[in-house]
């Protein structure tokens, strides 16, 4: 019976079904009688008794990591936090020196306790039971600790993330309101600044290094709101170059990486923006022959995001379709007597701190401008910036 059912199942519908069951993330340590130091990434660890205490995690058959694990003396099991997703997949990479480059500090049995884990446990292996292509180690609980009580890295559908609670949630919102009230303050010239021009002008925020909120939005007669982004927009290039272009090397590349399979031109491409906006204060985005409707996939894009809480696959499906917008992201030297359709214009803006938390953004622009005509709305937002920055 279970062999008929076994061979009808299509592995890769099996796969999605239990994908969308989240699973914690662990790293389990130990070494061998060499004293090599083995690693070996785990999604299945489970606490399994009190009485004794035990908990389990289940290798493939097919892991040598494992099969070196069998023989050592001692394990210790890494609970990992919401940032050391870089530390998963350092340590799945790569064949040996696992932990090369990785702080980490002894447990009480001397396997290495990887630095800002959640909690490590020290155990010994127990038992091994057969399980179809896995085997389910069990392991008994020497000692335990809890050493960075922070959110759990999670794998699901695929992807990592971390446990975000509502009341974090309105906690964020609550943190953007010194930015609603210093964007209010300035809704006057922002409103003007959008009249004089015809077109939309919102100011953003920066909620975390994943997300950004209006916090001020105007618009000319005749520009319709509902055409432009989404009130909450996700970081993903190349939203958010001018929040990134002031944070460190290491932020930026973050940010960049946020495009997956993305080529070296690309990256290239949203490397020089950053360089191009740290020099000149601003930011222009050119629109393909389809005018406006270049920004149409965009667009639903962020409103899907805005909608509620997703799931990691369609997070990604968001941010494949805004890093793959037709609009013309290349950064170049506007010339007086030429001809431009503009997508948009940004400006980021200083905040009390010294940071670049805020920006302002001109979307909707009129098509077939001159680049004199240009050149004069980076003008005019620039004296709108600075009466937002006071």
């Amino acid at each position: 019976m279970s062999t008929n059912i076994s061979a009808a199942l299509d592995p890769k519908v099996f796969r999605d079904v239990l994908g969308h069951y989240p699973t914690g993330v662990v790293v389990v340590t130990g070494r061998d009688e060499d004293g090599e130091i083995l690693a070996m990434v785990v999604g299945t660890f489970s606490s399994v008794s009190l009485e004794p205490p035990l908990v389990s995690f289940m290798p493939m058959k097919t892991s040598r990591t494992f099969d070196k694990m069998r023989a050592c003396s001692s394990l210790c099991i890494n609970i990992l936090g919401g940032e050391q997703e870089d530390v998963v997949l350092t340590i799945a990479q790569r064949w040996e020196n696992k932990l090369d480059g990785i702080d980490w500090f002894e447990s009480p049995s001397g396997d290495p306790v990887l630095s800002d884990s959640v909690a490590w446990i020290d155990t010994r292996l127990w038992d091994t039971v057969e399980a179809g292509d896995h085997w389910i180690a069990l392991c008994e609980v020497r000692d335990l600790a809890v050493t960075n009580p922070v959110s759990p890295l999670i794998f699901f559908q695929g992807g990592y993330g971390s446990f975000v609670c509502t009341s974090l949630m309105a906690r964020m919102d609550h943190e953007i309101l010194p930015a609603i009230h210093a964007a209010h303050a300035a809704r006057p010239q922002v409103a003007a600044l959008a009249s004089s021009i015809g077109c939309e002008v919102s100011v953003f925020t920066a909620v975390s290094s994943d997300e950004m909120a209006t916090v001020l939005s105007a618009t000319a007669p005749g520009v319709d709101r509902e055409e432009g982004l989404a009130h909450r927009i996700p970081m993903v290039p190349p939203i958010g170059d001018s929040y990134v272009f002031d944070q460190d090397h290491d932020a930026q590349e973050r940010w960049i990486a946020k495009l997956r399979g993305a080529d070296d031109t690309v990256k290239e491409m949203h490397r020089a923006r950053l360089a191009f906006v740290r020099d000149n204060g601003y930011l222009i985005s050119f629109l393909p022959a389809e005018g406006n409707a270049a920004y149409d996939e965009m667009r639903a894009a962020t409103r899907q995001y805005e909608s509620g809480r997703l799931t990691p696959l369609q997070e990604r499906s968001i941010r494949e379709s805004i890093g793959s917008s037709p609009v013309d992201y290349h950064v170049r030297d506007l010339a007086d007597d030429e001809i431009y359709d503009v997508g948009s214009l940004v400006l980021p803006i200083r905040d009390p701190n010294g940071g670049y938390s805020m920006t302002l953004r001109l979307g909707q622009l009129p098509a077939r401008q001159s680049g004199a005509r240009i050149s004069e709305w980076i003008r005019q937002a620039g004296a709108v910036v600075e009466v937002l920055e006071r």
